[in-house]
């Protein structure tokens, strides 16, 4: 298998695993901890996350075909997601949630297109089911896991503390594909 590709595959694991351990229990610390927060509120932050990625990632993707260096795009769009947990630490109301969400479908829609053009250039043209296969039970295994996880931790030692973890794993997946780009910059 491609180093490169392998790369990919391991920080998308990384990142949705990571963010697999709150979407379970999101709508609890958004009702519960913030000021404004209801059942609603929380539904309605998950809708500004997808309306922006939605609406931002097709003119994006357009741009992201045209761009040389797609790995700088990817980091761009990751570092994005990454600090969005960062941002629900410091959220004492619903407007911080909706702005991190925000920047939450912003990253979504500019790493997508990048992840995806750059996965599809690494893969082997003979073994495309297998490789795509392998990042998808990566993500499921590491999602499945973390759902659990989250609410483990949540509950033991508090929202705060799991959105650090969150972002610290996130990051992880980050530094991975900082070195991708290092790879990318040699050939």
């Amino acid at each position: 298998m491609n180093k490169k590709l392998l790369l990919l595959i391991l920080s998308d694991v990384l990142i949705l695993s990571s963010f697999g351990l709150i979407a379970p229990i999101f709508a609890i610390f958004i009702k519960e901890d913030l000021i404004g927060g209801s059942l609603i509120t929380a539904g309605l932050a998950t809708t500004i996350f997808f309306a922006v990625k939605s609406v931002s990632q097709l003119p994006l993707a357009w741009y992201i075909d045209k761009q040389k260096h797609k790995t700088h795009l990817l980091i761009f769009g990751t570092f994005l997601i990454v600090i969005v947990p960062f941002i629900y630490v410091i959220a004492k109301n619903v407007g911080t949630i909706f702005v991190a969400q925000i920047v939450y479908g912003l990253g979504a829609a500019l790493a997508y297109p990048s992840w995806f053009s750059l996965f599809t250039k690494y893969m082997d043209k003979k073994h495309k089911g297998f490789e795509y296969a392998l990042w998808s039970t990566g993500v499921g295994i590491g999602t499945a896991i973390t759902a659990f996880l989250g609410a483990e931790i949540a509950d033991l030692l508090g929202f705060n503390f799991l959105f650090f973890v969150v972002g610290f794993f996130a990051f992880l997946g980050f530094l991975l594909l900082i070195l991708l780009d290092r790879y990318e910059q040699k050939k």
